[in-house]
């Protein structure tokens, strides 16, 4: 389900993709302070329809809470402690895959509800994988009817490419098709009908047989949700109150257009890890000169190059994956995870508490002013608000031109929530430092 990202000049849109005809999709000093209380999902208008819960598992209270088979925890996450199995695995991903065995721990997280019956559910992860490790994370829920389904994999994740010594090149999986669910990338959908009034997150640490290594899981979550189909919202109130603008650097995926190819196609595609690059930029955090070092040196903000590389699925081919950036960005100490927000309403607390949003949105160019271009999936990075509550973007397809000077545009508030919260279902990427205060949540807390 994760954007494609493909950008072009026309009206004319392809056929929906798999995320677009999920949602219903087109195409694809103030009150809310660090800390105070959010509005609600519609603004000051009322009650959402809306359903959104987030799910975390990131502390010793939360590990201790779950069943642990050949795992301990500590302070640093959940390690391979003494394996409680093995398992054969020959990368589907790879060409005549020699079948490698691996020791196997699992923590299965205690059963959770909602309080409606989900239809959606995105899990996403932070965790550290020495070369030859690798985690796997899967759900299982059990139906309005009772029926207890399989577990579906929502990911196999490492941090480096096979040829940097990775385990596995990170990848979703296809065919998981049931009368009950699916899984499209990254993202559970339930079908005909069916919902999910429980579900439970399981996560298995791999390593190479009778070795010492173990991977570190730190951080585990996933949205829930039960959203409407309407092709629009209305627009939410704007109640931050004055003008709050984060110079967050920009980046432009346009510079990368022709570069790596094999990572999605070059740069035109690469919108998903240019925004988590600016982000990281914005923590001063990210990879270092060693890093880069294979990134061509007249290529500018290199960074972006190695993040797509290493945000990449293997199936999907492709680098908009979600919890595969923020894993990525995790990799260098913020802690990052995928939910939905319900409006720009409750974007505002976070601006105010100087936390850019990676936003995930999908439109015809006559559906936003100022843009320039369509896509049928697009990720860009909200860094503030005018005095008028328009939001403040700094999107990478920088108008179709090859400048970051351009990335950095005002869009109308009611345009851009149209084409994100129908579009995506709100879908954002929250990336923070490990010890930054959230805001407070809404009463169904979805962060």
């Amino acid at each position: 389900m994760s954007d494609r990202s493909g950008l072009i000049t026309t009206d004319k849109l392809p056929a929906p993709n798999r995320r677009q005809v999920m949602l219903g999709g087109v195409a694809a000093g103030g009150a809310l302070l660090f800390g105070a209380p959010v509005a609600s999902a519609a603004g000051a208008d009322g009650d959402s329809d809306r359903h959104i819960r987030y799910h975390r598992f990131s502390s010793a209270r939360d590990w201790a809470h779950g069943e642990c088979r050949g795992v301990h925890f500590d302070q640093h996450g959940l390690r391979i402690s003494r394996p409680a199995g093995t398992r054969e695995f020959a990368d589907p991903t790879v060409e005549n895959a020699p079948t490698k065995l691996y020791d196997v721990s699992t923590w299965t997280a205690p059963w959770r509800t909602n309080g409606f019956g989900l239809t959606e559910l995105i899990s996403s992860w932070n965790a550290d994988t020495p070369n030859g490790t690798w985690i796997e994370v899967n759900v299982r829920g059990r139906a309005e009817d009772g029926t207890l389904s399989d577990w579906f994999v929502l990911g196999r994740w490492c941090s480096n490419d096979t040829e940097q010594g990775g385990a596995i090149q990170r990848q979703s999986l296809d065919g998981q098709g049931t009368d009950y669910a699916t899984v499209w990338t990254d993202t559970l959908h339930l079908l005909n009908d069916h919902t999910f009034v429980a579900f439970q997150l399981r996560v298995q640490l791999l390593r190479p047989h009778r070795s010492r290594l173990t991977p570190t899981v730190r951080f585990l979550g996933a949205v829930s949700s039960a959203l409407p189909d309407d092709p629009t919202v209305p627009e939410s109130t704007f109640t931050l109150g004055r003008e709050v603008i984060l110079d967050v650097p920009t980046f432009s995926q346009e510079t990368h257009v022709g570069q790596y190819p094999q990572w999605d196609n070059g740069g035109e595609a690469w919108c998903s890890p240019t925004s988590s690059s600016m982000v990281l930029a914005w923590w001063r955090r990210g990879p270092n000169a060693a890093d880069l070092s294979w990134v061509d040196p007249s290529y500018a903000d290199p960074q972006v190059d190695y993040a797509a590389r290493n945000t990449y699925d293997y199936v999907y081919e492709g680098c908009g994956n979600w919890p595969f950036n923020t894993a990525y960005t995790s990799r260098f100490g913020l802690e990052g995870f995928v939910t939905r927000l319900r409006s720009l309403a409750e974007a505002e607390p976070f601006i105010a508490a100087g936390m850019p949003v990676i936003t995930s949105v999908s439109f015809k160019s006559s559906e936003l002013d100022g843009a320039g271009y369509s896509t049928n999936g697009h990720l860009m990075v909200l860094v503030g608000f005018t005095a008028d509550g328009d939001p403040v973007m700094n999107d990478p397809a920088s108008h179709l031109i090859a400048d970051d000077k351009q990335v950095r545009v005002t869009y109308k508030r009611g345009q851009f929530e149209n084409v994100w919260v129908p579009h995506s279902g709100g879908t954002v990427y929250l990336n923070h430092p490990a010890r930054w205060r959230l805001p407070r949540a809404p009463h169904e807390a979805n962060w």
